[in-house]
Parts: C-alpha cells; structure tokens; sequence
C-alpha cells in the first residue's frame, strides 16, 4: 500500500540471473562468496538473486527511452539467496529469505534525491503502521554499493548491529560507517607543555632515534617515553586481495576494517601473521613507515593532523622519536580508517558519543549511475543528449521484520501482534464444547465474522480454558473473543484485547457489527 502510495508500481524479477550480468557489474567481486551460483545443463552459469540491480538495469535499458520515461519507481516481494558465512539470529541473517525492494530511476541526483526522500517517508509510514519506532542511519553500502546509504535501526538491547550517535545533533551511523572528531588538543609534542602546544602551529622537532628494550606495544613504547597513546604512530598489517598493506594509525585509535576495505576498493581483506611481516623486512613490534619501500602504506587522516609522533625505528629495541607527516616519511593513500567508540567527540557538533544496539528493518542506497553505465542504461535528455540513468535501490526483508516486530512486541506470555499486520484479527475460542449450545453458535459467529471480511483463527479443539487461553496468548492474535455457557446465558461473548487485561461483554445479536467497530477503531487510531 505504502510503495503504491508512493508511487511505485509492482512487478516480479527472476531469482535465476545469468552469471555474465554479475561480471558486467563487477559485483561478483564484491559479493564473493556470498553469490550462489550453479551450472546448467548446457554448462553455462548462473547467479541465485542475492538483489536485483543488475537484471532490472537491463530491463530498464530496453523501456527507457527518453527524460519523458523518467521518473520511474518499481518494486517487487520477491525471495533472495546468499550463501551467509554464519547464518544467526533466527530471521535476522538466513541464506534465503524474502524482501520487497524498490528499486528508482531517475533523469539526474536532484530527482534521485526526491527519490530517496519520497522512498523513505514510505518506509518511515511501513514502520509506524507496524508499532515499530525507527532510527535512519548513515550506514556502509558494503556489497550493494553506491555513494550514500541509509539504514532504518529498531533500536533493542538484542540487536546484532553497534548504532553511534550523538544526542546533541542527532548524528547517528552504524559502526561500521561511524565518524568521530579526531581533536589533537590532547596530543602534546615530546618535550613541550600542554600550555605550549595550544594554539599554535605546529612546532617540527628533529627525528631521533631512541632506545625503547622491551617496548613492543604502544601502550609499553608510551609509556617508556612517557608520552599519551595520541603521540604514538600504531602500526597494523593487512593483506588485501593479496598484496600487503601498511596501515599507519594514532595509537589511540582502533582500525576500522570496513572503512579500510571501502578505501583499498578489496574484496578480501585480513590481518598478516608476524611471519608474512617479518618476511617484507619489517619488524613486528617495531615497524616504521620511514624508509619503508615496495609496500603499500595507508595513513589515517589522524596522523596528518598531529606532530612530532613516536614510531617504530625497524628494528629491535628501538624507535624513533619527533616522527612528521610528510617531512619523513611518504603513504600511498590518506583516508579516514578509524573505529569510532563510545566517548569519542561527535563529527558535527563535538558532542560525547554514545553506542546502543540495534536491529536493521530497511536499507536504502542511492546507487548513483554505476551500475547503469556498464549496462548502457541511458535515456535522451530535453537538449537530445545521451545520458547515464540515475539509480536508487532501497530494501526491507521481511522475515527481519517480522522479527523485529516481535522482539519489539512480546510479553512473557507470547507474541503481541499490531492489528495492521496480524495472521488473524479475531480469535474464537469457544469453551466447554460438550456442553450443546456453544459449538453451533461459535460456528455461527465465525461465518458472520468471516462474511464480513474479518479474518478468525477458530479454536474449535476440545481442550480446557487453561491450555486454549495460553495458546492464543503465545499466538498473540490482537482480540480474542469467547464463548462459554457463562457467556451464553447473557447472550454475549467476552471480547479482550490482547494487549489489555480486561475484558468486555459484547451481546450476540450484534456481535459481529461490534467487532468490526472495534477493529475500524483501533486500525484509524494508529499512524
């Protein structure tokens, strides 16, 4: 209702895709192994849909024509394989599982913009009609790729992701995307007083190599020197795709290896082993990025802010001191590498920090026209001229919200379904059946109940109260409607809400007309 409200319109992709469009993309590097693929008879392979992009990619190069085709969204509900390393978390990471996805095009980045802010408001409407109040997120685009996305986090002590933010601004991103404001007023040159160092340049003191026996971890080599961990340079080695990384960080700081595989554009990113560093004519414990050649070094934008460092001399018991960006040594790429944590100062507004745990329910990217380019996807603009279509793709898997809808909406008695997504919107449990006159006429409610477009669940199990009650409080059904002897000698059911302790009676020559009022009531009453 919500993607047609916004403008979509539906249609259904194939799960099998050829191997070939995942080349033409280039995202059967980054997707790697998660891509499920199998031979057919005629030896020729083929992808399991893990998304869409590039069969609709090549759909759409066939419709569009023209900026007058523009703008267009299309959405499916459609099932999705990837092969997870470690599926977990019940619904929450599975290798199959099903997901409406939107995918939107669009003539240039201000209609792409309208796009994603139109697609989002309807994921935003999706999450209020459901009970579920969301947090939009900066997030990483991973495997799906583009150059902005956003994820949509329930926020729950049980959730598998890391949420930073700030509650001063309002900044907020997953962990794995997260920034924090690297201040250097903490930083204090060897040799000089905080008082000294505050507000003025940078004062580059002469490299000196030191003695430093045994001090083979920033925190020894700092304190031997008696300096903070910002001063020092922490050295982390990396085998990316293969070749070996140098990745140079303030010692304080932690390496984000998401932000580093996003910067080295890899697939395949690990740790080397002492020996893979020793056998570079590194020394592990004591490396340094001076003098260091034939490897590819990494800086974080930290060390580029600081001065007069300590880092590793390449040798043994010893390091260098006063060590200075770019006076001593050279890197092969500067980026932001760095793991945000709580107590860091925000990016925006350099308030404190937070972390909390969180859910993802949505995902939303603006792809830009990477995809679209190597599919030749392109339109004519007003002027005639060739253009690349602008492309969005936006997510939500359903069994992740199901889940999450649940986790959120549950007592110690069972599942708490919101009316707007309950199995049933009625459960009939009529009681003591041996007794004549209950059976007959709960048959009877539930065909008038079911005539008027109600759905009901009929508990029609000659089991006790006790167990039949339980069982719909562990079903969660939103209203359960009763039948006994008790309730007949007064002609009426016993109405109660599944989330209410009360119940209500409710007489039997109207009974269905008050049920659907009940329902109309409490469905116009949410968002």
């Amino acid at each position: 209702e919500e993607m047609d409200k916004a403008g979509g319109q539906e249609l259904l992709l194939p799960v099998l895709q050829p191997f070939e469009f995942w080349q033409q993309s280039g995202r059967d590097v980054s997707f790697g192994e998660s891509l499920f693929t199998l031979t057919d008879r005629k030896e020729r392979t083929l992808a399991l849909g893990p998304t869409h992009e590039e069969v609709i990619a090549d759909l759409i190069r066939r419709y569009v024509q023209s900026y007058r085709d523009l703008p267009l969204l299309l959405y499916q509900i459609q099932t999705k394989l990837r092969d997870e390393p470690r599926p977990r978390g019940g619904l929450l990471r599975v290798r199959e599982f099903i997901m409406k996805d939107l995918y939107s095009f669009d003539a240039d980045e201000a209609g792409l913009d309208e796009s994603y802010r139109k697609t989002s408001q309807a994921y935003r409407n999706i999450y209020a009609r459901v009970g579920l109040p969301t947090l939009m997120i900066e997030a990483d685009s991973g495997a799906i790729g583009g150059k902005e996305s956003h994820e949509f986090m329930l926020v729950t002590e049980t959730g598998e992701d890391e949420i930073i933010s700030c509650s001063a601004c309002g900044y907020a991103a997953n962990v794995d995307k997260a920034k924090s404001a690297k201040t250097t007023e903490d930083v204090i040159p060897v040799g000089q007083s905080s008082e000294h160092s505050k507000g003025e340049a940078k004062n580059l003191l002469p490299l000196e190599e030191i003695a430093t026996p045994g001090a083979e971890t920033i925190e020894k080599v700092a304190a031997f020197v008696g300096v903070p961990t910002s001063q020092a340079i922490k050295a982390v080695f990396y085998l990316a795709d293969g070749e070996f990384v140098f990745v140079i960080i303030r010692g304080d700081l932690e390496v984000n290896e998401t932000k580093l595989r996003n910067a080295l554009k890899c697939s395949e990113l690990r740790l080397a082993t002492e020996g893979e560093v020793n056998g570079i004519g590194l020394v592990a414990g004591f490396a340094s990025p001076i003098g260091v050649k034939g490897v590819q070094v990494v800086a974080d934008d930290s060390i580029t802010s600081g001065s007069n460092f300590i880092a590793g001399a390449n040798k043994p018991g010893y390091h260098f001191r006063n060590v200075n960006y770019p006076r001593d040594f050279r890197v092969n790429l500067i980026a932001d590498t760095a793991l945000a944590h709580p107590g860091d100062r925000c990016p925006r507004c350099r308030g404190e920090l937070s972390s909390v745990r969180g859910i993802e329910v949505g995902h939303v990217f603006k792809l830009g026209t990477f995809i679209s380019e190597r599919f030749g996807a392109s339109f004519l603009d007003n002027d005639g001229r060739s253009r690349p279509i602008v492309m969005g793709s936006y997510g939500i898997g359903l069994g992740r919200l199901l889940a999450a809808i649940v986790e959120r909406g549950h007592d110690d008695k069972g599942i708490i379904w919101p009316l707007s997504i309950a199995p049933y919107q009625v459960h009939l449990c009529p009681l003591h059946l041996d007794k004549s006159a209950v059976l007959p006429t709960a048959e009877k409610i539930y065909q008038q109940l079911q005539k008027e477009g109600i759905e009901v669940l009929f508990d029609d199990r000659d089991d006790s109260p006790g167990v039949k009650f339980n069982d719909a409080d562990l079903l969660g059904i939103p209203l359960r409607l009763t039948l006994s002897p008790r309730t007949l000698q007064s002609q009426s059911a016993e109405a109660k809400w599944r989330t209410e302790k009360e119940a209500q009676l409710l007489p039997l020559d109207d009974l269905t007309a008050r049920v659907k009022k009940l329902l109309c009531e409490t469905l116009e009453s949410q968002p």
